[in-house]
Parts: C-alpha cells; sequence; structure tokens
C-alpha cells in the first residue's frame, strides 16, 4: 500500500513538473513577445520623431504588415483596402490587365500561366518565364502585390516586361496592351476523332462544375467513348470546385484531397459526394509547367486511382492553402494555413504532379506536297497576312499539329482497342 502511495506521489509530482514545465515555456514565449513588441514600438517612435519626413501612423503600420507577411513566404501577404477590393473583383471574373498568373519562385517573379486568348497569352509568354522588369522597374525584392498593380490598369495601354526564359537562356522583351480579362473556365469541348471527347478547362470557377456537367452531356450524346481533359495552363481556381470537377470521374466516399496546418482546425479532408460518376470512360488528363493549384489536385487524385492517365509535363507545384482574414479597417490578410495533400498522402507543393507519359511541348508540322515556301518579299507579306488572318478569326484549335494532344489521342485508341480486344 506504501509503495503505491509513493508512486502515486511521484506520478502527481512528475506530472506537476510537466504542468510548470510547459507553463514556464508559455510564460517565456509571452517574454519574449512583449520584448519584440516594445522593440517594435520603440522603432515606431523613432521613426515618427527623427525620420527627415513625417509619416502618419497609418502608413507605418501599413508598412510594418506588408514587411511581416512578405517575410513568411511568397504567398501570404497584407492587403490594403484598394487591393483587398481588387482580390474581389477578380474573383469576379473579370478586369484589366494582361493575362498571367504569377507568384515568387525561388525569389524570383514568376510566370505561373498565362491565361489563354488574353494579351501576354497572344504577346508568347510562356509558364516559367521569370519577369526581371515592369515598365523599366526591377522587381527584385517587388512583392506580387506590388506586380499586380503595375501590371493592371486601364484597357488600350501598354505595359513593357523584360523576360528572363531559363530554359532558353534568353532575356526578353515584351509591349503587351493592357485589355479587360474575362475568364471562361471551359475553352472548348467538342469531339476531335473516334468517339474521342476533348475538353479545355482553363479555370476552376463558381460555375464550372455546372458548366463541365454541361459539356459531359453534350460530349456523351455526341457519342464520346473517351475523354481527354486538359488542364494545360490551368493556374487553379476555388479549392470546392476542383473537388467538385475530381468527384465526377471517381467512386462515393473517396478521399480527393485533405490539407494540414499547424492547427487541428486547419486540417480538412475532401470526400468524393457525386451519385452517379463516370467511372468507365477511358480518359487522359493533360499537364505542363503551367498547371497549378486546383489543376493539380484532380489531376493527381484521378492518378492515384489510376482513373486516368497523366500525360505532358510535370505540373508547377503550388500546393499550398491560403486564408483571406479580413481586418477591422477593410484591408485583410492572405495567411497561408496549411498545405495540400494528395489522397496517398504526396505533398503537391513545390514537388508538383508527374506525369505518367513525359510529353514534351511541340508543334506537328504537316508540309502539304508541292507546298512552295515563300521566297519573294511580296510572297513573305501575303503569308504574314494569312497567319494574322486566322489568329483574328479565331478558328477552332488545329489539335492535329499539338503534339501533346495527339500523344494523348494515340493512347486513348490503344486503350479502346486493348480493352475491345480484351473483351
Amino acid at each position: 500500500m506504501r509503495k503505491k502511495i509513493i508512486v502515486l506521489i511521484l506520478g502527481i509530482s512528475v506530472l506537476a513538473f510537466a504542468s510548470l514545465a510547459i507553463s514556464g515555456t508559455q510564460k517565456n514565449k509571452k517574454d519574449e513577445l512583449y520584448r519584440q513588441v516594445q522593440l517594435f514600438s520603440d522603432t515606431l517612435a523613432i521613426i515618427q520623431i527623427e525620420y527627415i519626413n513625417e509619416v502618419s501612423p497609418k502608413d507605418l503600420i501599413y508598412g510594418a504588415l506588408k514587411g511581416m507577411l512578405s517575410a513568411l513566404d511568397p504567398h501570404s501577404q497584407f492587403m490594403d483596402p484598394d487591393t483587398y477590393n481588387e482580390l474581389k473583383v477578380d474573383t469576379e471574373g473579370k478586369f484589366g490587365g494582361l493575362g498571367i498568373e504569377i507568384t515568387i519562385k525561388d525569389g524570383l517573379l514568376t510566370i505561373v500561366t498565362p491565361i489563354e486568348d488574353t494579351p501576354a497569352w497572344k504577346a508568347g509568354v510562356k509558364a516559367g518565364d521569370r519577369i526581371v522588369r515592369i515598365n523599366n522597374e526591377l522587381t527584385r525584392d517587388m512583392t506580387i502585390t506590388d506586380a499586380v498593380k503595375r501590371m493592371r490598369g486601364k484597357p488600350g495601354e501598354p505595359v513593357n516586361l523584360t523576360i528572363l526564359r531559363e530554359t532558353e537562356k534568353k532575356i526578353l522583351e515584351f509591349k503587351i496592351v493592357r485589355d479587360i480579362i474575362k475568364i471562361k473556365d471551359i475553352k472548348e469541348a467538342k469531339i476531335l476523332e473516334d468517339g474521342i471527347g476533348y475538353i479545355r478547362l482553363v479555370e476552376f470557377r463558381e460555375n464550372t462544375s455546372h458548366d463541365i456537367n454541361a459539356a459531359l452531356e453534350n460530349l456523351s450524346k455526341a457519342g464520346m467513348n473517351a475523354l481527354i481533359l486538359d488542364l494545360r495552363n490551368n493556374p487553379g481556381g476555388l479549392l470546392e470546385v476542383a473537388v467538385r470537377v475530381a468527384e465526377k470521374f471517381i467512386e462515393k466516399d473517396k478521399k480527393i484531397v485533405y490539407t494540414k496546418g499547424r492547427k487541428s482546425s486547419q486540417n480538412f479532408e475532401f470526400f468524393s459526394h457525386a451519385e452517379h460518376p463516370i467511372l468507365n470512360l477511358p480518359m487522359v488528363i493533360l499537364i505542363n509547367e503551367g498547371s497549378a493549384s486546383g489543376s493539380e489536385i484532380v489531376a493527381a487524385c484521378l492518378q492515384e486511382y489510376k482513373r486516368a492517365i497523366i500525360v505532358g509535363r510535370k505540373s508547377f507545384g503550388k500546393g499550398s492553402v491560403q486564408t483571406v482574414i479580413p481586418l477591422s479597417d477593410g484591408s485583410a490578410l492572405r495567411l497561408t494555413t496549411s498545405k495540400y495533400f494528395t489522397p496517398l498522402g504526396k505533398v503537391i507543393h513545390e514537388k508538383g504532379v508527374m506525369p505518367d507519359i513525359i510529353v514534351e511541348e511541340g508543334k506537328i508540322e504537316v508540309v502539304q506536297s508541292g507546298e512552295k515556301k515563300p521566297e519573294k518579299a511580296e510572297e513573305i507579306f501575303e503569308e504574314i497576312e494569312k497567319k494574322e488572318k486566322v489568329i483574328k478569326e479565331e478558328k477552332p484549335i488545329d489539335y492535329k499539329s499539338d503534339n501533346q494532344l495527339m500523344r494523348a489521342v494515340d493512347i486513348l485508341k490503344a486503350v479502346k482497342f486493348y480493352k475491345g480486344q480484351s473483351k
């Protein structure tokens, strides 16, 4: 009995010591915080008294908050009321700008992807390009917010971009004229050949789930027996919408993606809930270095459940979750709170999704027999005018000249042939 009492007393002592250690650690953290806040307060006071120009407290605090958030990671930021309002406009899918999605990668302002049929796309800007200058202003230490402000503005006004294209070891100059950017989530939906359906999905927006349902229904009526889902240069969008797109092609109650943060409240799991998913349709998903966030979630999910063959190049690797937290004066924090993980627990952030079959981008040029190349100056100008006319008419893409897309078509033909032979 006495031994039990001694053991009990020892146990209580250990718990009490552990409790004291924890409370001591918390106290130390609080003391450290108070010391740093005092340092911050002293600095503010010194600037207000000693700095050559008078600065308002609001400007000082806003500047400090911008620096504080940018020091965390490239995707966290402090948004003043104007910037926060711009973000709201952005989600409406219509704004004046160049049409590029940007991030900071390896400390450099980097283009995630040019949005299709926007000024940047037509100018020839590519995913992975590094923006060195905006209107002759160096982008070193420039935040994403500052870069966006410089590139957005009145339609019709030009913006000069100096681009470093590392793959070609070239510095390129672009003069791009701003336009109203209208984002259409589904760019194209049609039957290519042999019953192979094709959907070009450029972003995950509020109406995407409804639009892709309509596209799938129309393609089914047209005799679709296989599908290519093109997510190349798709920068992502709304997480919930990406989940709703993925669940259309996998069994019910399957994990699609999950997030993990420091706090349990930041951990979420997303499962498929579609009542009538499409399970027997052979699929290929096309991705490239411009595929990010939501498109990576869809590609990784369908890859891991062996529901689709992933073709193209490794995706961008943007797998962190940002939460927008409004503040009392109309400003807001955009704070990285967690990371995405695939159903099998793989990290997407900075890793990307590796295709099952790597296919480089490229154009397949078919030269007609007897076709002559232009030689005289007049013939060259005529050729240029013809090409410009084709661009202006915005004819549907000639898929047979798209190397990656044609490989996807060949793969689906082989899959269908194999399935037919195995019956």
